[in-house]
């Protein structure tokens, strides 16, 4: 088929036996039925398109997104809630009904993602991802409270998944797959570098309980309330509220704060050479072309 409509004359190789305009005119409908639905796809995911409707489409999703986050914020003041509370509703209603339509629209589209081909595994597959879950938890507390007429307070507790939809912006700007892809690809190292953060914040609460707690024994109580010192010390915070007396205590903080410094430079470093592998990426995607004749313009090809 190549893309196209199949001739009439071929349909019955395809699909059988049987009325060929008919079978025509379903296999044009289908083919319809999968470019729509492909093109959909698109435009709710900008890194697979490039047209005028993709940059529209997310452009107006992330401006309501951030509208939304806005209008949460400007909730919590009394003056403004009390005063803007029918439009902040309405508001809410409509956006509930475009997120809801764009995540049934995900779910519908969601089969020409080769993870998610089969029409009913597929789809229930996508439900329980990340991507899904979060798009549900952005709007699925506000039919919760229509439907259930949950107590205030619970309502209150359910609205604050509506800064959930802040993460939404994750799927419509491409800075954020980036980030995403770089921490994807540095998983491994991130995990290594989480795991002697936390030896190092268990080792130096060890330490520091063993040579304060004698002097301070209502300041450094166990080794777990020890914890909340070698957080503070190892990132380079310092609140004050756990300070050394001992000689031992002063030498042993000096250490683990420069050790702490060293430490917390690895994943700094590695997120770095992430975001450094991205780019060169990106610059290898990009193809160049003569402005006269329109040909691909190798610039890493040397000539002799």
């Amino acid at each position: 088929m190549n893309g196209g409509l199949p001739r009439p004359g071929s349909v019955t190789r395809m699909c059988g036996t049987g009325d060929a305009s008919n079978k025509y005119l379903y296999c044009k409908s289908l083919l319809m039925y999968q470019h729509t639905k492909r093109q959909v796809h698109i435009l709710l995911h900008p890194e697979l398109g490039e047209s005028r409707w993709d940059k529209i489409i997310n452009g107006f999703i992330i401006t309501l997104i951030i509208l939304n986050v806005i209008a949460v914020i400007l909730e919590t003041v009394p003056y403004i809630h009390d005063h803007w509370a029918v439009p902040f509703h309405y508001f809410d209603l409509v956006s509930v009904l475009l997120f809801t339509v764009e995540f049934m629209l995900r779910l519908w589209s969601c089969t020409e993602d080769p993870r998610y081909t089969h029409p009913v595994k597929g789809r229930l597959k996508y439900l329980i991802s990340t991507e899904a879950i979060i798009d549900l938890l952005a709007f699925l507390p506000f039919y919760v409270h229509v439907f259930s007429g949950l107590d205030l307070r619970v309502l209150r507790m359910l609205r604050l998944f509506r800064f959930l939809r802040l993460f939404q912006l994750t799927a419509y700007m491409k800075s954020a797959q980036m980030v995403k892809n770089v921490f994807v690809h540095r998983a491994s190292e991130l995990k290594l570098s989480i795991v002697l953060i936390s030896i190092m914040i268990v080792i130096s609460s060890s330490l520091l309980y063993f040579a304060e707690h004698e002097a301070q024994p209502d300041v450094f109580k166990s080794i777990p309330a020890t914890f909340w010192w070698a957080v503070v010390t190892v990132t380079s915070v310092g609140y004050g509220d756990m300070v050394p007396v001992t000689t031992v205590g002063k030498i042993l903080t000096g250490i683990i704060t420069l050790t702490g410094l060293a430490i917390f430079a690895l994943p700094v470093g590695i997120i770095t050479a992430g975001f450094m592998d991205e780019f060169r990426k990106l610059k290898e995607k990009k193809v160049h072309r003569c402005p006269h004749c329109h040909e691909v313009i190798d610039l890493f090809r040397h000539t002799d």
